[in-house]
C-alpha cells in the first residue's frame, strides 16, 4: 500500500512568556496555529499565512541565517524541528502522513482576531511553561515545543 504524505507548517506563538495553543474539535487536541502547505507555498511562507488566518497576529519567525550560497538556488532557513505524524492507517499500515515543519515565533501582542471560519478567539488560550507542564489535555511533544519556544523567544 502507498502511503500519502502532506506537507504542514506548525508555528509556536510565543508573547510574554506564554504560548498560544487552541483546543482543536475535530482531534480533541491542543495544538498550536498551523495547517497544510499550498501548492506554491514554501513552509516559512505557509506557516505565516495560518498564523494570520488562524489568529490574526502578526508573527515574527525565529531566523536562523542560511550558510551555504548557492549558484542554482538558495538555502531556506531551516525549521527549528520536522516531524513525521501518521494521521491515519488501513489494514494495520500507515496510509496517510503529515510532515511537519514546526517554527517559533513572537508576536507583539495577544489581540487575535481570526479569518471567518477559523477559530473564534475565545478557543485560544496562552500557557507559561507550567501551563504547560501541569495541563492534562496536552501531548508531550506539545509540552516540550511549547516550551522550547518560550526559551528560545525569550533568550534572542
Amino acid at each position: 500500500m502507498e502511503t500519502t504524505r502532506h506537507f504542514t507548517a506548525t508555528i509556536y506563538v510565543v508573547h510574554d512568556g506564554k504560548c498560544l495553543l487552541h483546543e482543536h474539535d475535530r482531534l480533541g487536541m491542543w495544538l498550536p496555529p498551523g495547517g497544510h502547505l499550498d501548492r506554491d507555498e514554501l513552509p516559512r511562507e505557509a506557516a505565516l499565512r495560518e498564523v494570520e488566518e488562524e489568529t490574526g497576529l502578526d508573527v515574527t519567525l525565529l531566523e536562523p541565517q542560511p550558510t551555504i550560497s548557492a549558484d542554482f538556488g538558495r538555502e531556506l532557513s531551516p525549521a527549528e524541528h520536522t516531524m513525521l505524524y501518521d494521521i491515519d492507517s488501513f489494514d494495520g499500515e500507515v496510509a496517510h502522513q503529515h510532515i511537519d515543519f514546526v517554527y517559533y515565533g513572537e508576536s507583539a501582542n495577544r489581540n487575535l482576531s481570526p479569518d471567518d471560519g477559523e477559530v473564534a478567539g475565545d478557543g485560544w488560550e496562552w500557557f507559561t511553561p507550567g501551563d504547560l507542564r501541569e495541563h492534562d489535555g496536552l501531548t508531550a511533544e506539545v509540552v516540550t515545543l511549547g516550551i522550547e519556544a518560550i526559551e528560545r523567544v525569550g533568550s534572542k
